[in-house]
């Protein structure tokens, strides 16, 4: 397992917090999401043998939380 921290600027809410965890929570390889919604971080534990960074940051700019 591997764990970045991502930062999205666009996080501003609980909305936004869960919407986030939902999402990435749902990418095959990720075990764990932690959004911290004031210093608009996003912690991810995945196994990189299933997901990489480029597709976690690609699910939440879908969701328009674009990673800075």
């Amino acid at each position: 397992m591997e764990t970045i921290t991502l930062t999205a600027p666009d996080i501003s809410c609980d909305h936004c917090k869960r919407t986030i965890e939902q999402t990435v929570g749902a990418l095959a390889g990720v075990k764990a999401v932690t959004v911290a919604v004031a210093p608009k971080q996003v912690t991810v534990e995945y196994d990189p043998a299933q997901v990489d960074r480029a597709a976690i940051a690609a699910a939440l700019d879908d969701e328009g939380y674009p990673v800075a």
